[in-house]
This record gives C-alpha cells, structure tokens and sequence, in this order.
C-alpha cells in the first residue's frame, strides 16, 4: 500500500521530470518546500518498493510502476478538478485544495464514473491533459506566452503551477482558456506584453504572467 506522503512525492516527480524523465532532488526538494535530508530519506523508501530509481548525487527516475502509480494520482486530480468546475458549479480557482483531498480515494471505480458523466475530457479546467485509465497522457503542442511575437493572435489553453491567487488575479483580467489574444506590443525593458482580447484593446500583463500562460496557435485548436 502506497501512503499519501509517498503519492504526493510520486505526483511532484512526474509532474517535474523532464525530457528524460529525470527529476533532481534538490529540485524536488523545493517544489515540495521540504528539507533534502528527508526527501533523500523518502528516495530510498520509494527506491525499495521499486517505485523509482535512486542513485545518491544522481537524479531519480519513476519506474514503469511509479509512473503509473503518479499517473493515476494525478488523473485522479484533474478529473475531481474538472467535475467541480463542469457539475458543482466550482470556479477554477477554488478546486485545487479540494482535488488534493480527493486524489487519495483508492476507488478507482468512483473516478471512472466522473470521467463517464464528463464525457471523457481530454483536460482539466486549467488547461493540463488528464492521463487516461492506462496512463497514458497526451501533451498538446503548447508554448509560453511569454515566447510569443508581437503581431501573433494565439488562444490561452492552459496555466502552469497555477496559484489561487493567480487564478484570480487572471479572473480580474477576464482570461479564461479559450480567449483569443493579439499580442500588441512587447516592452524592451521589462518584456511587458500590452494584449487585446475581447473588447480589450490595450490590457497589460507582466513578463511574469506571461511565462505562467500556455497558448496554442489557432490553427492546432
């Protein structure tokens, strides 16, 4: 039996691995705000129920198993986040602290028949794919909005690392995913984008906004 602490590691390694599927710990370490002697110490533990690969000064890596344990964790999540915004009438920034809660239930049964009364979506209300019974996740072709050019028109599709306060602060501005925006003017300085959308002709955002804001090009939507 997987506890919650061990589940809450095994979703923070997937969720930060990267193209290798590789996670370092002191990178684990404070996504997690928790002291490296203990995330060490939890490594090993995870090591000897082979749920990852651990080498001491090495980067540890989900194995088969791991991954489809954190996998399903975080479909889990997503979907809990998704029938509280589609079915309960939840706004997007207030199911983050719930679906943690949820996420633990073991019933997988309870999490099939959200998926079923959602018609089987493909992401959550902030934009992140959902993994499907098998694991297997599907990542869209998404860039920062940060990386975008004055001149382009792209549509907001998702949000990373989203906070509560984030979430409505973007609420304030009216973007929700979906929105349609033109990126006007990007300043030198400070790499400020000035954006229109909606009726919005001149409506400003920060560079450290735009780099937590995940856009599509049209075309791909």
């Amino acid at each position: 039996m997987i506890s919650q602490t061990e589940e809450n590691y095994l979703k923070a390694l997937f969720i930060l691995a990267n193209e290798n599927g590789e996670t370092g710990v002191n990178e684990l370490s404070k996504f997690l705000g928790i002291k490296m002697p203990t995330v060490t110490s939890m490594m090993k533990s995870l090591a000897d129920k082979n749920l990852v690969r651990y080498i001491t000064y090495k980067p540890v890596i989900l194995t088969v198993t791991g991954k489809k344990e954190a996998a399903s964790i975080i479909r889990k999540h997503r979907l809990t986040e998704m029938y509280l915004v589609e079915k309960m009438g939840f706004g997007w920034d207030e199911v983050h602290e719930i679906a943690e809660q949820v996420e633990h239930v073991k019933s997988n049964a309870l999490f099939d028949k959200m998926d079923e009364a959602l018609d089987f979506p493909k992401f959550d209300p902030h934009g992140a794919p959902i993994p499907d019974k098998n694991g297997k996740i599907d990542f869209p072709d998404q860039r920062k909005l940060s990386e975008c050019k004055v001149g382009e028109t792209i549509q907001l599709s998702g949000v990373i690392h989203s906070s509560d306060v984030f979430l409505k602060f973007l609420n304030s501005k009216n973007l929700k995913l979906g929105t349609i925006l033109t990126v006007q003017l990007i300043e030198a300085f400070d790499g400020t984008r000035e954006l229109s959308y909606d009726e919005r002709t001149a409506e400003i955002l920060s560079e450290i906004a735009c780099e937590k804001l995940l856009v599509q090009n049209l075309k791909h939507i």
